[in-house]
């Protein structure tokens, strides 16, 4: 019996709503709260014009251009230092939201045998896919209209309704570009992690082109849809433009989505994959070989990814070099520390940056033991010759080593890049040992992964609650006024900002101390506990 492409769409809808009826809320609650601190805080920071226009300066530098966009620094209202501060940033949460979200429902499901069971039913062959989509248009259209009106409702001069719901739509579109790049990917990819690793590499080329565009060609921007996130000019011109060019795009990609979903087969993807080697090579049968094998795809990506991020800022460092020289003000706002050039201060300021980024792949390859777990594949090892330690050992070092990659690439790109753009080039050993002090702390995140994977597998999700944690009290700490013990609470806030800040080695072995208890706490609880059925 055949059905239409569409039926049981309506069902669908309810499924989908009810898997994720605690994920969306958690999303949207955190997106929003946050979004809505900021500019309170920011109000009682700068409280008159004279202070947002001396903060103006601070960020009318090719480096600061770089990592948040441009912005109506000629009227630095606070609306105007909201949007410029934490639009782009917000936008990328989301897009990365949509990405997770659109990538567990398609790819995910299929991958799991879940979808098959549902397409049994009297269920159409694109019923579950747009199912997701019209979620995932449910779910950015509220988060646009509780951000926009929750903004209006601050009663903050320079934030008026109309700029508040740009503000809104702005990221609620965003996500949905986003979502249509995961959905597309889906049908590409014949796997949930290519899926997300082609989703995010997607996500990030977007970024750097805006960054190159930004600080130096406009029109390279127009070329990436985070780059119209800044051409809205949310509080200041508030175009509308962007936001119907993104949603055009969402359009397509949705459009897209469906027809490869119509034409290929359930389980496979379009992009053509190798059937592999005959016979496995001595390195593959080992538990570190497996695991590289396996992620290999995603750790290149990432890879990729860190040295471009690294070069996308080394390459501007030139023309923040003239800009600081051409800007007596702001030189005396930073100061002078001997023996260190502002660059290298700025530098050091982008280093916990880099080493935030740095974390999340080795984070994602330890945390994809218990992604095998659940799906049933590591039984078939342990009933070998390979004992349990032997597998998370496996999963250990690929973490461990693919952290001190990934920091050393992005380390290497800054570097390489910095070397052309600037008059007297940059010091490898400085840059590299300000990077290498945060491997520290980039070691408890990943050995708290492996404890959450060895031992509490279920709380697994905390660990990225933790890291998101550290990103907005480092990240956001100033703006926020939060107290300074709360820096403590993440490994990142007792790493010095080297050349600024004198290496101190106390904190930092007591960092390596706590990282290896985790990591032997973790092979104790894994050789002890159950494994979970699929």
């Amino acid at each position: 019996m055949s059905y239409s492409l569409w039926a049981g769409l309506g069902r669908c809808i309810g499924f989908v709503m009810r898997l994720d009826r605690m994920r969306i809320p958690l999303w949207l609650l955190g997106i929003v709260f946050f979004t809505l601190i900021v500019p309170p805080a920011l109000s009682e920071m700068y409280g008159t014009q004279q202070d947002r226009e001396v903060m103006a300066v601070t960020m009318a530098n090719p480096a600061m251009t770089a990592m948040l966009g441009t912005g109506d620094l000629d009227h630095y209202t606070v609306g105007a230092m909201t949007a410029h501060q934490m639009l782009l940033l917000t936008s990328i949460v989301a897009g990365l939201m949509g990405i997770l979200l659109v990538a567990r429902h398609t790819r995910g499901d299929e991958e799991e045998g879940r979808l098959e069971l549902i397409r049994s039913l009297p269920v159409g062959r694109l019923s579950w896919l747009n199912a997701t989509l019209i979620v995932q248009m449910g779910v950015f259209t509220l988060l646009a209209l509780a951000t926009g009106f929750g903004l209006a409702m601050l009663s903050i001069e320079s934030i008026d309704r109309e700029g508040s719901l740009l503000y809104g739509a702005v990221i609620g579109a965003t996500g949905l570009v986003f979502a249509g790049v995961a959905a597309l990917f889906a049908q590409l990819s014949d796997s949930s992690r290519g899926t997300v690793g082609y989703s995010i590499a997607i996500l990030m080329i977007a970024y750097l082109v805006r960054a190159v565009g930004d600080v130096g060609n406009a029109t390279l921007s127009w070329l990436s849809p985070l780059g119209w996130v800044s051409k809205a000019e949310v509080y200041s011109a508030n175009h509308w433009g962007p936001v119907g060019l993104m949603s055009a795009l969402a359009l397509l990609l949705f459009i897209a989505a469906n027809g490869l979903n119509a034409i290929r087969d359930l389980d496979k993807g379009l992009l053509p994959s190798t059937s592999g080697k005959t016979r496995a090579s001595r390195f593959l049968q080992s538990p570190v070989g497996l695991v590289l094998r396996l992620q290999r795809t995603g750790l290149l990506v990432w890879a990729i990814g860190m040295y471009a991020l690294g070069a996308s800022y080394g390459s501007i460092l030139g023309d923040l070099e003239t800009f600081l020289q051409n800007n007596e003000m702001l030189s005396q706002m930073i100061g002078e520390i001997k023996g260190v050039t502002l660059t290298e201060q700025f530098i050091a300021m982008l280093m916990t940056v880099i080493a935030l980024g740095a974390t999340i792949p080795p984070m994602m390859a330890v945390n994809r033991l218990h992604g095998e777990e659940k799906k049933g594949r590591i039984e078939p090892l342990l009933v070998r010759a390979v004992s349990r330690s032997r597998l998370l050992g496996g999963y250990v070092v690929v973490g461990l080593l693919s952290g001190l990659l990934m920091n050393a690439l992005a380390t290497l790109g800054l570097w390489s890049a910095g070397q052309v753009s600037t008059a007297d080039g940059l010091r490898l050993g400085a840059i590299y040992g300000a990077a290498l002090a945060y491997y520290p702390a980039m070691l408890v995140m990943i050995g708290l992964s492996i404890f959450f994977v060895g031992c509490l597998p279920k709380l697994i999700s905390l660990n990225w609650l933790y890291l998101l944690y550290s990103f907005i009290i480092l990240y956001m700490g100033d703006l926020l006024q939060v107290p300074h013990w709360m820096e403590w609470i993440t490994p990142f806030g007792f790493v010095p900002r080297i050349p600024m800040d004198d290496a101190a080695f106390l904190p930092l072995f007591l960092l390596v101390v706590i990282a290896s208890a985790l990591i032997v706490a973790s092979f104790v609880g894994f050789r002890r506990r159950d494994i979970e059925a699929p």
